[in-house]
């Protein structure tokens, strides 16, 4: 719905502060996929057409902290080389603009970047694939930055389960156990979005510090396997951890839920025609494929009813927001792009939430469980 002048100018102030903290935004990703990598092809300090996501625009809808996805798909080739250069090229785009961004380590640095007036970079990996099986991986990827790993993405992997393929391993095996003890020792949040509701359960339960679902929404409102069931919601509240609702409208809206299922099965068809290595390749089919499919996008209303719904089951401090920006092909109504956030700030005033529950929400929670993720390593070490 609108917003009244007051709503509107209030959430315009909060922005101004770069309260934002994105769990999930695939940037990297989509200039590989779209621009061969060229960050002159695609540079993110301009106004990047066809895309959602550049530096002005980011700052205009008031993010200070972005989580970078690291992504490469489970079919690569070499998936730890392949996020390996993934990382290099997140590291090249922000050396491009110092004075809109900077890379941080730790979540103090994080908010001293943003108090400052820019963009703190943290890297996310998504997919346990990039790995390869090897604990020393982890620690390696921690050093160069990353600060959560998605256990799975949209396949089954030799340790853990996907919430979008065959289950083999009822959840997580002893190796998968042992990844999250790693990913705790070194400092590095788990996340369970992608991973079957086992697999959620049993990585809530493994883990020593909070986990979050970095690109998930509420599975009551929209019954897809992606999105987040109430008792887990209740689990990851009560470890600390924070559900980032996400903007992807296969995952806001019950009847597009509905048209998704066996998306994923149908894009491993397609991705078989093609070469493992021609990634721009698959992409372009992918997006001629599913963007032409007529789908209800939902709207800012959807993804505040989702942030509602996961206040409501586990409190406000297990809400976030992880937008997965250049990860989908449709986005909701108003929220076309990065510098739309202000938004679901209005929407939230109009509803009644205080400026202090929407800083929450808005980045507060998910910086909450990166220090203590953070704190856990250092009292293990």
């Amino acid at each position: 719905m609108d917003t009244t002048p007051n709503a509107a100018a209030q959430a315009r102030r909060i922005h101004d502060t770069l309260p934002v903290v994105d769990g999930h935004n695939d940037l990297p990703w989509a200039i590989r996929t779209r621009a061969a990598g060229s960050l002159t092809d695609a540079d993110p300090r301009d106004h990047l057409e066809g895309y959602h996501t550049d530096l002005p625009r980011l700052l205009q809808g008031g993010v200070g902290v972005q989580f970078w996805s690291v992504y490469v798909p489970s079919w690569s080739r070499d998936p730890q080389a392949t996020t390996h250069r993934q990382i290099d090229l997140v590291t090249e785009m922000s050396a491009l603009a110092p004075e809109m961004t900077e890379l941080a380590a730790t979540a103090d640095r994080a908010d001293e970047i943003r108090r400052e007036g820019r963009i703190a970079g943290l890297l996310g990996i998504e997919g346990g694939h990039s790995i390869e099986n090897s604990l020393g991986a982890i620690a390696e990827f921690h050093r160069r930055g990353v600060r959560y790993m998605t256990l799975t993405h949209a396949d089954t992997i030799d340790w853990a389960d996907s919430a979008t393929d065959v289950p083999r391993h009822r959840g997580l095996t002893d190796f998968g156990r042992s990844v999250i003890g790693e990913m705790n020792r070194v400092g590095m949040l788990v996340d369970v979005s992608h991973v079957s509701t086992d697999t959620m359960r049993q990585a809530v339960s493994t883990s020593r510090a909070p986990v979050i679902a970095s690109h998930s929404s509420a599975f009551a409102i929209a019954p897809h396997p992606r999105n987040v069931p109430d008792d887990v919601i209740e689990l990851i509240a009560a470890g600390g951890g924070v559900v980032m609702v996400t903007f992807v409208p296969a995952f806001l809206v019950a009847a597009t839920a509905g048209q998704a299922q066996g998306m994923f099965e149908e894009q491993r068809r397609l991705r078989a025609q093609f070469a493992p290595d021609d990634e721009a390749g698959f992409a372009a089919a992918a997006r001629e494929r599913f963007g032409a499919i007529e789908i209800d996008r939902g709207t800012v209303t959807d993804v505040a009813d989702h942030i509602c719904h996961v206040a409501a089951v586990g409190g406000v401090a297990s809400v976030g927001i992880g937008s997965d920006f250049d990860g989908m092909e449709a986005t909701p109504v108003g929220l076309e792009d990065t510098s739309c956030y202000p938004a679901i700030t209005g929407e939230l005033l109009e509803r009644g939430w205080s400026e202090e529950d929407v800083r929450s929400v808005l980045g507060g929670n998910a910086m909450r469980a990166l220090r203590v993720a953070e704190d856990a390593a250092l009292t293990a070490a």
